[in-house]
């Protein structure tokens, strides 16, 4: 439908401004992935794809302030009153509002909102599985040199280390939040996906620790 084409295109335009001066770790690349990823479960879960279009494009407007208060904000929270706001502009059903708005609010992985509706679990999916494999550990480098991290810290209990802290290594990412990820996904091809991209991350991983120790 045309009013569906012309709000999908006027939201897109908002997050893409929204992110434009986001880091490379959560930035509109990661947006268009996490997109790419929902048009591809969500007719494989017969999920609505206009929602998840919606919501896919929003879910990480919140994520400048998270970033800027160094993650006393959460993002996903922020996201989800910024979309209430702009989408109030636009001709959709309240059920269709309020789904898109749990979409945004329950994506966070560390979040304390849980997925409840279908479009709500694809997303929550396809931004966990842009966290995890070769693209995930790709971006928890690229977090870790954003916060200013040590490329590894094995003098440091990963327990005892700090987030947005030089301790805040690309490895530390993977064991207190990407190696949980494939046991967290909500929908069947998620689930399959995930642990193709597991196993590459412990294959990664393990070489990567033989290899800072000097081993190999």
């Amino acid at each position: 439908m045309e009013s569906e084409e012309r709000v999908i295109e006027e939201v897109r335009q908002f997050a893409q401004d929204s992110l434009a001066e986001t880091p490379s770790s959560h930035d509109w690349d990661h947006t268009l992935r996490v997109f790419t990823l929902c048009m591809h479960i969500g007719p494989m879960e017969g999920a609505d794809l206009f929602v998840l279009q919606i919501a896919s494009y929003l879910h990480d407007v919140g994520r400048p302030f998270q970033d800027s208060s160094k993650g006393l904000i959460c993002h996903a929270e922020r996201g989800a009153a910024i979309a209430s706001e702009l989408l109030g502009d636009f001709p959709l059903g309240p059920e269709t509002r309020s789904n898109i708005i749990h979409c945004i609010r329950s994506h966070r992985f560390r979040g304390n909102s849980r997925p409840e509706t279908l479009e709500a679990k694809v997303l929550f999916d396809a931004d966990k599985l842009d966290s995890i494999g070769a693209v995930g550990i790709g971006r928890a480098f690229l977090f870790a040199g954003e916060v200013g991290a040590r490329l590894h810290n094995p003098e440091i209990a990963i327990e005892e280390t700090r987030p947005y802290t030089r301790e805040d290594t690309g490895y530390r990412e993977f064991k207190l939040k990407l190696c949980g990820v494939k046991d967290r996904m909500l929908t069947s091809e998620g689930r399959r996906m995930a642990e193709e991209r597991h196993a590459f991350m412990e294959s990664f991983f393990k070489r990567f620790l033989q290899e800072v120790a000097g081993k190999i």
